[in-house]
């Protein structure tokens, strides 16, 4: 053993000396220069100042627009070094780094104390800082010019941004990509503060619900991290990393036993950025997702653009032959989707048409703000007004010709209210009490109504009367809320031949499962979703509605209108 130890000795330092002479002999890497800049006129962080560097390349033309990384909390890693190196070996494309502090609001006296940003601007999960980057400090960098005069210019393709940093500013990095995939795809995070500083914890939980992004991730963390009264850093990351992992994402790590230190990090960082970009230009790929997106998603079927330049789009409704109606309530007219998925005008005066649905007797059955009035909309494209003196916000309309509406209580001094309309006309208030009652539709068996309460983060489940009444209230399903809102933004809602719930809210399509548990989160490409339905032959197209847009995706699903018959789903799992 001793022999065959000095043996191995022996080659590995022959090896090492040739390693160091091919060293030597390969050229240096030539140097890039380093930019120091200050920024202080931000809108998204009013008052702050900051100072950040710019790191251009040697390599770097002035006319062809370069790749970029963003670092926070400034030079770290040996950063530029890192970048020289890698760049002259071909394993990272031409990069101008920006390395930048977090902001500070300076003190209003002498002797007073600053106020510091850093965790306000990096632990938020909102896309505030990625918006900063985006929209005022990148735009600020490509004003500076190198000292030979070579104008900066970046690229705006996500594709060609990483971004990565420190504790805090690991976090910060992820938050950036996920809120913006369009601007940044290739995350660094060294031990991440994913804990509970200002919700990070959460990140473990929507990576598995949400629709995968096209994001690459390298982890660092270290057994000896810290653990306090935020959470344990060491079990948050390798959570994050099991979910990313679960959803199909492109990620690597590096666990050691280290502590809340850069020790680590400075060591893996240049394989990490060199794999970061490994395949460039080649577009970051996305995870199939969880096996619950898996049973109602399309691989290959995206989201695409229907109509665009509208004023507020609501109240998408699909007829017996799986036409799509819906409304521009700000312009006051009624569009209808054709089978090539192009919006043409149906109605010129709506009458300010917001909620709607179709009846069995096949008429649109639509809420209309300027009567204040249930309006029921013919073929002929005439109405007749079904009740009056009450303004309406979403219906739905059973197989029985039972109309359900929500009375948000506009102005909110009166309370919300749900009413029932018969097929005779009758009109009865059947429930009362929520903070803003807003979607709702019948489930597949049209045995259950449910109610989105847009002002909380609750779906409401009543029981059916034979009378038409409604019993058996109760706070069924609890949604996700986004950081930067106090409630879910709960709007229309529409149920699939399965049993699931999908739900319009703040943060894109909340999809629930028969027992009320948020299984799948589908963002929108515009980041607004107001109301959704399945449109089609086969009631598999997804059709939502975005504010000034209306998308759609074919979808594994299949919608349950409730003019057609009953469908009992499978027994809840």
């Amino acid at each position: 053993m001793k022999l065959r130890s000095i043996v191995v000795l022996l080659l590995g330092g022959i090896l090492a000396a040739h390693a160091s002479a091919e060293a030597d002999d390969t050229p240096a890497a030539p140097a890039g220069e380093l930019l120091r800049c200050t920024f202080a006129a931000s809108n998204v962080y009013p008052g702050t100042t900051r100072d950040y560097t710019v790191y251009v390349p040697a390599q770097y033309d002035g006319r062809t627009p370069a790749c970029v990384h963003v670092h926070q909390d400034g030079m770290q890693y040996g950063g530029p070094t890192v970048f020289d190196r890698l760049i002259h070996q071909g394993r990272m494309p031409v990069t101008i780094g920006v390395f930048v502090n977090p902001g500070r609001v300076p003190a209003a006296r002498d002797g007073a104390v600053d106020r510091v940003n850093r965790s306000y601007e990096y632990d938020t999960l909102t896309g505030d800082y990625a918006r900063f980057l985006l929209d005022e400090l990148l735009p600020d960098v490509e004003r500076q010019k190198a000292t030979d005069g070579r104008p900066l210019r970046l690229s705006k393709s996500g594709n060609d941004r990483a971004i990565a940093g420190h504790s805090s500013g690991g976090i910060c990095s992820f938050t950036a990509a996920w809120e913006r995939p369009d601007g940044f795809s290739r995350v660094f995070s060294s031990i991440g503060s994913f804990t509970g500083l200002r919700g990070g914890h959460a990140y473990a939980t929507l990576v598995r619900k949400t629709e995968p992004k096209p994001v690459r991730v390298f982890l660092q963390e270290g057994r000896n991290d810290l653990s306090n009264y935020a959470g344990d850093w060491w079990l948050a990351n390798e959570m994050l990393e099991r979910s990313l992992t679960f959803a199909g994402y492109e990620v690597r790590h590096a666990w050691g036993d280290g502590g809340h230190d850069a020790k680590q990090a400075i060591e893996v960082f240049p394989d990490a950025v060199a794999w970061l970009w490994e395949g460039w230009p080649k577009p970051v790929g996305r995870g199939a997702g969880s096996p619950q997106l898996r049973e109602i998603l399309h691989p290959d079927e995206p989201w695409r653009l229907v109509g665009e330049g509208y004023r507020f789009t609501e109240g998408p409704a699909v007829n017996r032959t799986g036409d799509v109606f819906f409304n521009d309530v700000g312009a006051g007219r009624t569009y209808r989707i054709t089978p090539d998925r192009k919006a043409e005008v149906w109605l010129e005066d709506s009458r300010r048409g917001d909620g709607q649905a179709f009846a069995p007797d096949g008429r649109l059955v639509a809420a209309s703000a300027a009567d204040e009035a249930l309006l029921a909309w013919g073929d002929d494209r005439r109405s007749a007004t079904i009740v009056q003196g009450w303004r309406g916000n979403d219906l739905v309309v059973s197989v029985t010709g039972d109309i359900y509406v929500t009375e948000p209580g506009w102005d909110g001094t009166k309370p919300s209210r749900i009413h029932h309309v018969s097929p005779a006309g009758v009109d009865t208030v059947v429930d009362t009490g929520l903070r803003f009652a807003n979607g709702l539709c019948l489930s597949p068996d049209q045995t259950t109504l449910f109610v989105a309460d847009s002002r909380s983060r609750w779906v409401w489940s009543y029981t059916l009367r034979g009378d038409g009444g409604l019993t058996n209230k109760q706070r069924f399903i609890q949604l996700h809320v986004p950081d930067n809102a106090d409630d879910s933004g709960a709007d229309g809602m529409r149920c699939d031949r399965d049993g699931r719930l999908w739900v319009a809210t703040r943060m894109g399509i909340q999809v629930c499962d028969q027992q009320g548990r948020v299984t799948c989160i589908i963002p929108t490409p515009n980041g607004r979703v107001s109301n959704l339905c399945f449109g089609g032959a086969e009631f598999d197209t997804l059709i939502a509605t975005c504010g000034d847009k209306v998308y759609a995706r074919r979808v594994l699903a299949r919608g349950a209108p409730s003019f057609l018959p009953p469908v009992t789903p499978h027994t809840p799992r």
